[in-house]
């Protein structure tokens, strides 16, 4: 009796299925060509249910009904682009609770490029930011097992655990000879969208990680505590969205719109007309006063690039770093009934220029590539010799006559030794947010001569 119930539920199943993929296709085509379509898809889908019924029936082991089901769904979207993914309902829950800004994991994008899983972007102060994985880097293993066949979604579930748990991946990375493990642990991901810093009192520094429900609002008051901690007196402006890989679509054309006051933002193009949109600037709220650098890299995707193009196009600012990663697809995420959500490529994003970012992504007009860990070396050791390291050099006559220098005191050699602790918390050289600086004051330089010869 048991086994008859189990053949009957799995019928139950399979004609949900069936009509769920012919209801699709009722959908999307002219009526003329819907009774042939369906008619070849009944067919297909008649083997399908065939395979599915031998397996039930026949395999070695006991199967589950949804699990085969789940299996069929995953390897039809294996054969479309590499986000379009589907989700089961743990991993769904864990997407949207990403979009809201916190789960747990390792705190890194990624996405399958040329059949090999690859990392979009590290998300700051997070296991795999601190342990130094890199965008671009390719992920060969997660804990000794090949990712050759891995699904994206796969990626993500073996990548994901519970805070404190460990996990090892094998990266290779141009430069490297050979792969290297790197085991991190598993944290909480509060991912913090917005940050802000003052630089040398006079020019904005906001840092967006990735766009979240709240970044908008959150880069309103970085920007406001700006203008505040300046008195008055901000003179530029530098976006860093190096190692964005994206996030909500919404959020990046309402970033880009503090700094268009009019025009095309974006575009979206797929094969259904409700699918294409545009969405264009308005003057309210925009950001027009301050110039303005913005920072990207092969990590900043999607919606970074989004906004990085918006403002290219536009003349707004001057792009500085190296080109972005090429994400130029929309995702629509689906949720369906059991709890599970499909995420559905639809379309491409466009420029306001109408350029394609997909595969190509955005060239800066200015390339200033990171400055590497021995070339900074080499910098702080080459030391260019002063007028006062040479031998026999004029002293300043008008400090009088040179004193001989008092030994100090040892409270005062105490005092400048620099502590252990503050040497740790040094900041590594950014080269290209120092360039981004440069490139501020050389402007604010400029105007004030133009203003000069007038």
């Amino acid at each position: 009796m048991s086994q008859w119930k189990k053949r009957g539920d799995l019928k139950i199943v399979l004609v949900i299925f069936t009509v769920f993929l012919i209801g699709i296709l009722i959908g999307s085509g002219p009526s003329q060509k819907v009774a042939a379509l369906s008619n070849t898809m009944y067919e297909d889908l008649k083997v399908l249910t065939d395979v599915i019924g031998f397996v039930q029936k026949d395999y070695v082991e006991e199967t589950n009904s949804k699990d085969l089901v789940y299996g069929a769904i995953k390897g039809m979207l294996e054969t479309l682009d590499p986000h379009t993914s589907f989700m089961p309902p743990n991993v769904f829950k864990e997407m949207q609770e990403e979009t809201r800004g916190r789960f747990e994991g390792l705190g890194i994008e990624i996405t399958i490029k040329e059949g090999i899983l690859t990392v979009v972007s590290p998300i700051e102060e997070t296991p795999a930011y601190k342990a130094g994985i890199l965008a671009g880097d390719q992920i060969l293993k997660i804990d000794g097992e090949s990712t050759k066949n891995f699904t994206l979604m796969d990626s993500v579930k073996r990548l994901r655990g519970p805070r404190g748990t460990k996990v090892t991946i094998t990266i290779m990375r141009e430069g490297f000879t050979k792969p290297r493990d790197f085991t991190l642990i598993r944290d909480v991901i509060p991912v913090r969208s917005v940050r802000h810093e003052l630089l040398e009192k006079h020019y904005g520094y906001i840092r967006l990680s990735q766009f979240q429900e709240k970044t908008d609002s959150e880069f309103d008051k970085a920007f406001k505590a700006l203008e505040e901690e300046s008195k008055g007196t901000l003179k530029g402006l530098v976006l860093d969205l190096r190692n964005n890989p994206g996030g909500l679509l919404d959020q990046a054309v309402k970033i880009s719109d503090r700094f268009i006051d009019s025009g095309l933002i974006v575009s979206i193009d797929g094969r259904k007309e409700e699918v294409k949109q545009k969405w264009s600037a308005r003057s309210e709220g925009t950001i027009t006063r301050y110039p303005l650098v913005v920072l990207i890299n092969g990590g900043s995707a999607s919606g970074a690039e989004i906004v990085a193009g918006a403002i290219q196009d536009h003349g707004r600012g001057i792009l500085v770093g190296t080109q972005t990663f090429g994400k130029g697809s929309v995702q629509t995420i689906i949720p369906l009934k059991d709890g599970s959500g499909l995420r559905l490529t639809t379309a491409r994003y466009y420029t306001p220029n109408g350029r394609s970012i997909q595969a190509k992504g955005i060239v800066p007009d200015i390339t200033v590539k990171p400055l590497k860990l021995e070339e900074e070396k080499e910098a702080a050791i080459q030391k260019f010799p002063m007028e006062k390291d040479l031998e026999r050099h004029l002293m300043d006559v008008e400090k009088g006559a040179p004193k001989e220098k008092e030994k100090p005191k040892k409270e005062e050699l105490k005092k400048e030794e620099p502590k252990k602790e503050e040497v740790k918390e040094k900041k590594p050289a950014d080269y290209q947010l120092e360039r981004a600086l440069e490139l501020l004051k050389s402007w604010d330089i400029f105007k004030n001569i133009v203003k000069g010869n007038k």
